[in-house]
């Protein structure tokens, strides 16, 4: 039995964290974005103004999250796509169609594979297609999953 320094990947937990990178993409990309809004009633309060020692600017804080709220979402998507477009074409295309688009809901595997793809390709192909895409984004975005090493038998 040869030994490796390098871990062993769990496939099935990679490709759950990097489908879950997607849906964040989706969910960032085609959803919108409420903006918060200060509100114009004022509060009552029994205790005294500065009673909890916390002073808040509403104002700013709705601002901030406005902004920076807006910004991230618009980062995350930038570099998912910017990640996909260094993928090989067919890798990239396989992503694009089945993952990165608004109606990912009713786009199966299969008719990726055998109606988008020209000519089309098999279900094996796919798989292993899919697979090397989705290696390279987990590495890209750090989203490898290691397999737990397996205890070891010590006989004595």
């Amino acid at each position: 039995m040869q030994q490796s320094f390098l871990p062993e990947i769990d496939r099935e937990r990679t490709q759950a964290a990097v489908e879950a990178a997607l849906y964040k993409y989706r969910e960032s990309k085609f959803l919108t974005f409420d903006d918060r809004e200060a509100t114009t009633t004022a509060a009552w309060s029994d205790s005294p103004k500065g009673f909890t020692g916390v002073t808040s600017d509403q104002t700013s804080n709705i601002a901030i999250h406005n902004v920076d709220g807006k910004a991230a979402r618009r980062d995350y998507c930038e570099r998912i796509e910017r990640i996909v477009r260094r993928l090989p074409r067919m890798e990239k295309f396989l992503i694009e169609e089945r993952y990165m688009t608004n109606e990912h809901d009713y786009i199966t595997h299969e008719k990726v594979y055998s109606f988008c793809f020209k000519p089309p390709i098999s279900a094996g192909t796919y798989k292993k297609i899919r697979w090397k895409a989705f290696y390279k984004l987990a590495l890209d975005l750090n989203l490898i999953v290691e397999k737990e090493p397996e205890p070891r038998n010590e006989e004595k």
